[in-house]
């Protein structure tokens, strides 16, 4: 069979990555080799394959444990083979087809990763989060505001109250398994009578079998559903940056706390400011009079129109700045700037006295009226 990726390599996260870092990098993976984002595309399909693997193994604290002492062997029963004369670890075992070599080290040592015994099969199990988006104004960016978001998720049945039994009715305790979900099973081996722990097949590890299924939920216990709840977006928020609303993801298994929901918000383009990290840039139009004059201009900010006063001479393209005037830093660590730049509009349509008087006009001013025709003239004449 193929040689396997490193779980790791996988992931691209070093082998003491911590628990975040590892989900961190899923995310972001699970998200660029989606199958929705990439259809017909065969070589991200197997690299999303890959990824939930990898995530699989490196999420869970016992396989992980397995996988960093002993490799694909330590996780997978398909992954090796016999050598000459040989036999792999698991799957074509002399001990049985259905014997286990974790339990030989279950037995001996107390179980993989540093001795502690195999967990409970029917333990429970946290929800899985879930995602949606969300887009929102400029503004609303800027200055916070609260929303209400729509999604589905999956959620406790109402009708059973999460027993997946028929309402009136309870699930009875496995027989097999005396509600524990797994049973102890023992083996004869070379090394003697060896005692292993299996999930209950009767009741699939659940402890309890549902003899009269809930008609909503199927005996499923849970129920897919549209959902909705109020989030403060705060003020300073951007683009591509993610919400996380605690406990109002899917709902966890066996008495397993939800999953969270995490709400990827997306601001929409503003007609006058733009945003580059937290300041705000505008462009504003003055006319020719009040470029040569100075004059006070009244300018948007995201907080209202404020009063500027621009000096005399001021250049097509210049820049000024409105100290404070920008989006609030997130968390409350103050606020950055808004600059604004400045674009003369040359007059047009003008009528035959207007072009006299400028004429008139134009033929009163000398070079030192002017600053870049003298330096652009100078450096003409060096040139030639």
């Amino acid at each position: 069979m193929p040689e396997k990726k490193d779980y790791y390599e996988v992931l691209g996260v070093s082998k003491g990555a911590s628990d975040d870092e590892i989900k961190k990098a899923y995310r972001k993976l699970a998200k660029k080799y989606h199958p929705d984002l990439n259809p017909g595309d065969k070589t991200a399909e197997q690299n999303f394959k890959e990824v939930n693997e990898a995530y699989d193994v490196l999420s869970d604290k016992t396989k992980k444990a397995r996988y960093d002492q002993f490799g694909h062997a330590g996780t997978d029963p398909n992954y090796g083979g016999a050598g000459a004369g040989g036999y792999s670890y698991y799957g074509g075992s002399p001990f049985g087809d259905d014997f286990d070599l974790g339990d030989i080290f279950s037995s001996f040592f107390g179980g993989f990763g540093g001795g502690r015994s195999r967990s409970s099969a029917n333990i429970p199990r946290r929800g899985s989060d879930v995602e949606c988006r969300i887009n929102i104004t400029f503004l609303e960016a800027a200055k916070g505001c609260t929303k209400k978001v729509s999604y589905y998720c999956i959620e406790s049945c109402d009708e059973c109250g999460g027993t997946g039994a028929k309402k009136g009715t309870l699930p009875k305790t496995c027989g097999s398994c005396g509600g524990s979900g797994h049973v102890v099973v023992n083996q004869r081996t070379p090394f003697g009578v060896m005692q292993t722990t299996r999930t209950c097949e009767k009741c699939g590890g659940e402890g309890v079998i549902i003899e009269n299924p809930c008609a909503r939920c199927g005996g499923k216990k849970r129920i897919r559903k549209r959902c909705e709840v109020e989030v403060k977006i705060p003020a300073g928020i951007n683009s591509k940056q993610i919400l996380n609303v605690p406990g109002r993801g899917n709902a966890g298994t066996r008495g397993g706390e939800n999953g969270d929901l995490q709400i990827y918000v997306n601001v929409e383009p503003h007609q006058i400011f733009e945003r580059k990290d937290y300041d705000v840039w505008c462009d504003m139009p003055i006319t020719y009079a009040q470029a040569a004059l100075g004059a006070d201009l009244t300018v948007p900010t995201i907080d209202g129109k404020v009063e500027y006063h621009i000096h005399e001479g001021t250049q097509n393209g210049d820049v000024f700045r409105l100290k404070g005037k920008g989006v609030p830093k997130l968390h409350g660590r103050g606020s950055g700037d808004q600059y604004v730049k400045v674009h003369i509009e040359v007059p047009c349509n003008l009528s035959e006295n207007q072009k006299n008087l400028l004429k008139d006009f134009e033929k009163t001013l000398v070079e030192k009226n002017y600053q870049k025709r003298k330096t652009f003239f100078d450096r003409l004449k060096n040139l030639f």
